[in-house]
Parts: structure tokens; C-alpha cells; sequence
């Protein structure tokens, strides 16, 4: 029996999806009171029978913050994926984030060995590398620096991934992704899948800088993968292409028949947008799209290496062009609806 854990976001759908989709018997987290809408809404995307392969999960009631909760849901699971975060860049939210990405992988971490788990796959972040030389290529070596140009979000992970690899010295059978930034579709208003309602309202700027995108498919499926091989104890950085924000952005107004971002804003300009926003929050309540942390990643080179992930597995990946160009199409066939 597998158990995936944030089941109910973006990257744990499109995993429950795909382990459906091979026929894999599977139960699924979820805390009380939580919906299932988008998941069953990234299985509408995909699956010829959409229903069908939803209602092939198990859906469990349970939350990581409650240890107890846990050692209930795993009792009877073998492998066990571990996508469950909170993803935020607010500086509000951070002992929220802290709680339950790091608090929250620890009680993960400590069930799974509790209830001898044959293997657990966690979802982490490149956001946990060393990556402040933007002239070199970042890889699985690259070692986490303490800084305060690091997100609240970063920290949260590399704290949670701390806890993984504690769990390894104790006995853990388990392997770490570390995916760059993840491109599919979702939920529109939040997380990544939110750049495309961005430029379709009429984004006008684009950033100086470059990383890695991968496609959730692929993400799932390279999780999938490294479960089912022989690789333990590792981690994988799980990225298809290191691509500058202005050509993504370019490859999105393409895709979407829009006019692409014209405008560079630099450090300067970005610095001067998130705080304008920031201000605007006092008065709206609403948490801005752009925030300190953001705007500055936005304009730093990052560079990503997936040699030993795909050395190990052979895996190739959907160019990021295409990658965008198929969420692209969602997004205005839902639009349009």
C-alpha cells in the first residue's frame, strides 16, 4: 500500500494521478475538512475517465502536525511520498511555515520509522542548495549557507530535509527530490500555476534573472522512478532546463496569443513594486503576489545540474517550451468555459 501525503495540492494530485494511472494501490492524507476539488480537478486534465480514476484513491483523514494522526494513517503502508508543505514567501507566515514544513516532516519522519515504512520519497526544494555563485552550475554537492537573502520558505525546507536525513541515520529507507521550479496546471491563484493568470490580467515586466524549470509530470514521474529503483540515501535534483524568467515569459504569451512583458525591472524597480504592494495590503487584507524575497529571486542567475539524477536513471524530461505550452492550453480552455 502507498501513502502520499499532501494529496490535495499541486504536486501531490498530479503524483496521485500518475500512481492511479499505473494501477497502484493508494491512500492519500488529507486534513479534516480539507477539499479534494483540485485534485480531482488535475485528474479531469489527464485521465480518460476521470471519475473513475479518482475514486481509486483512498482518501484518509489526518494531519502531519498530529503525530497520532499519522501513526493511524500508516499503519499497513510500505512506501510512503511525502509532498505534504505550506508554500509561502510572506515574512508573516513564517513560524506557520516553519511549523508545518519542518515540525510537520519530523512527525512524518518519526511515524514512518515507527510503523517501518519499506520507503518514503520526500519532496524538497533546490531552494535548499547553495546557490549564491550565479556563475556556477548548482548541484546535489552544493551545500546549504546560512543568509539572509534565503526565503522564510527555504529555511523551512532545508530544516525539513534536515529532519529526512536524520531519519536516514536512524534507519529510514528514503530519497530526497529536490525540484526546481514546477510548471502544470493547478490552482490558477496560487503557487506557480498563478504566473499564467499573471500575464493573461496583463504582466507587463519581466526580471533579469534565470533558473530551473521542470514539468509536474515529470516531477511525478521521477519520484515514481527513484521509488521503484534501488536508489536510497540520496538526492536528486529534478530539473529540466535552467531558463531565463524573460524567455519563459516569451514562451507563455506565445502560447497564450498575448503580448510578451516588455519592461526589465531590475533590483531597483522590483525592490520599489513589492513594497508599494506591501503598503496596499494594510488597506486591502489581501497578501501580495510579490514579496521581498520574491523579487530578489527574481533577479538572481540560478543554474541547475541534473547529471546525477539522470546518469542514475535515463529519464528524459519535457522541454520546458512544450512544458508551457500544454499548461498554456488549459488554462484557455478554462477561461473560456
Amino acid at each position: 500500500m502507498i501513502l502520499v501525503t499532501g494529496g490535495t495540492g499541486f504536486v501531490g494530485a498530479h503524483l496521485l494521478y500518475h500512481l492511479t494511472k499505473e494501477g497502484k494501490q493508494v491512500k492519500a492524507l488529507k486534513r479534516p475538512g480539507s477539499e479534494t476539488k483540485l485534485t480531482r480537478k488535475i485528474f479531469s486534465y489527464y485521465a480518460e475517465k476521470p471519475d473513475e480514476q479518482f475514486n481509486l484513491v483512498q482518501w484518509i483523514e489526518g494531519d502531519i502536525l498530529d503525530y497520532h494522526s499519522l501513526t493511524d494513517a500508516f499503519e499497513g503502508v510500505t512506501k510512503l511520498y511525502h509532498a505534504a508543505a505550506m508554500v509561502s514567501f510572506h515574512t508573516g507566515d513564517r513560524d506557520k511555515v516553519i511549523r508545518i514544513n519542518s515540525t510537520g516532516t519530523a512527525n512524518v519522519v518519526n511515524a514512518a520509522l515507527e510503523k517501518n515504512i519499506e520507503k518514503m520519497c520526500y519532496v524538497s526544494s533546490v531552494g535548499v542548495l547553495g546557490r549564491d555563485n550565479n556563475k556556477e552550475l548548482t548541484d546535489e554537492e552544493s551545500q546549504w549557507k546560512t543568509s539572509n537573502k534565503s526565503s522564510v520558505y527555504s529555511k523551512s525546507k532545508y530544516e525539513a530535509e534536515r529532519e529526512v536525513w536524520r531519519g536516514m541515520a536512524e534507519g529510514l529507507n528514503a530519497v530526497i527530490v529536490n525540484p526546481s521550479i514546477v510548471v502544470g496546471p493547478g490552482n490558477w491563484q496560487a503557487g506557480s500555476p498563478q504566473v499564467f493568470e499573471t500575464l493573461w490580467k496583463g504582466l507587463k515586466f519581466y526580471t533579469g534573472g534565470m533558473n530551473g524549470f521542470v514539468d509536474v509530470n515529470d516531477l511525478a514521474r521521477a519520484m515514481i522512478l527513484l521509488m521503484e529503483g534501488d536508489y536510497s540515501g540520496e538526492r536528486y535534483i529534478i530539473s529540466a532546463e535552467n531558463v531565463s524568467y524573460k524567455q519563459f515569459f516569451e514562451w507563455m504569451a506565445e502560447a497564450m496569443n498575448l503580448p510578451a512583458p516588455k519592461f526589465k525591472a531590475g533590483p531597483f524597480l522590483s525592490g520599489i513594486g513589492w513594497r508599494m504592494l506591501k503598503v496596499l495590503e494594510l488597506f486591502t487584507g489581501k497578501k501580495p503576489g510579490i514579496t521581498r524575497e520574491t523579487a530578489r529571486t527574481a533577479n538572481q542567475v540560478y543554474r541547475y545540474s541534473t547529471k546525477k539524477f539522470t546518469e542514475a536513471t535515463g529519464m528524459e524530461f519535457i522541454p520546458v517550451k512544450e512544458s508551457v505550452e500544454r499548461t498554456a492550453e488549459l488554462f484557455l480552455k478554462e477561461m473560456k468555459e
